[in-house]
């Protein structure tokens, strides 16, 4: 059977750290599980690893993206797959990293083979939400597809247009279509890794994190973004960081105030990161920071001990 390590968790977790780690232990290959670092020139923000950080390790799905196209969690699978089998071709250990919860998911359990978007219907739909609010979406998918309405947080707007999309595109709410999914590596041997820290020591990580960002030139690096050409409105600017970032340049506010806003935001992400991982089945997981010795020990224990199992 072939094998798959994942080493998962929040953000600020040292998950680079201990996946390139076990890549030098067990002759290992990295395929990313970050749906931002997908997009070349998003760099520090996305805290990607540098070449000398990576130690030779050879790191996969980083930079694979133009940033004005938009990068799905389908085609993630798709080329994650096929990264993780041409790795155990070459007789190495596939190790995806990453916090990207939904990357994950459609790896290792398949997506559903739903509708493509309806730009329209979308366009309707958000507008929407912008008149009468997320909320009001929110009780639209309660009364056509409850489990998806627990499932998705009231304010999740991109999510929400999902849901409904795939109902007035189908006539099947979400839930219904999750039982026609296929997992594109259906029969490996895959041991999920999870990282939790306490809530104390995630702040003063994300915190020490972001000053780093910062220092490393962070805001110079998305004014080189804009500069390329590159419209705000390209996808990988919504996310954590890059957008706070842009709202400091348009004048929202100082950057005291958005160095404060992406620590808090982070802490926030993390925490959600930490609900979503705890519903994945069969995680291992370790309270202590990735980069710890005595963390890569543990998990260096635990594989051999499963693969005594499995043989």
């Amino acid at each position: 059977m072939q094998r798959l390590v994942a080493i998962l968790g929040p953000t600020a977790s040292g998950k680079s750290a201990l996946g390139v780690a076990l890549a030098r232990q067990w002759r290992g290959e990295i395929v990313s599980c970050d749906s931002t670092a997908v997009y070349r020139g998003f760099d520090i923000g996305t805290d990607k690893p540098s070449l000398e950080q990576r130690g030779g390790i050879p790191h996969h799905l980083i930079d694979v993206a133009d940033p004005a196209e938009e990068y799905t969690a389908a085609r993630y699978a798709r080329e994650a797959a096929d990264a993780v089998r041409a790795i155990a071709g070459r007789g190495h250990l596939p190790i995806v990293v990453g916090g990207t919860g939904l990357y994950y998911r459609a790896l290792t359990r398949g997506l559903f083979p739903g509708p493509g978007r309806d730009a329209a219907l979308r366009a309707r739909l958000e507008g929407i939400a912008a008149r009468r609010g997320p909320a009001f979406l929110h009780r639209m998918v309660a009364r056509v597809d409850p489990p998806s309405a627990l499932r998705i947080q009231p304010r999740d707007t991109k999510r929400l247009v999902r849901a409904l999309e795939v109902f007035f595109l189908t006539g099947r709410p979400l839930t219904a279509h999750f039982a026609d999914t296929v997992a594109p590596l259906e029969g490996w041997d895959i041991l999920p890794i999870g990282l939790r820290l306490e809530a104390a020591d995630t702040a003063a990580r994300v915190a020490r994190r972001v000053d780093e960002q910062f220092a490393r030139g962070l805001i110079d690096e998305v004014r080189g973004l804009l500069a390329s050409g590159l419209p705000p409105t390209a996808r990988p600017f919504s996310g954590l960081v890059y957008r706070q970032v842009l709202e400091y340049l348009r004048g929202d506010r100082d950057e005291a105030a958005t160095r404060a806003l992406i620590v808090q935001e982070n802490r926030r992400y993390a925490r959600r990161q930490l609900i979503w991982f705890r519903k994945e089945p069969n995680l291992v997981w370790f309270s202590a920071a990735g980069e710890q010795p005595g963390t890569r020990a543990a998990v260096a224990a635990a594989l051999a001990a499963r693969w005594r199992e499995t043989g």
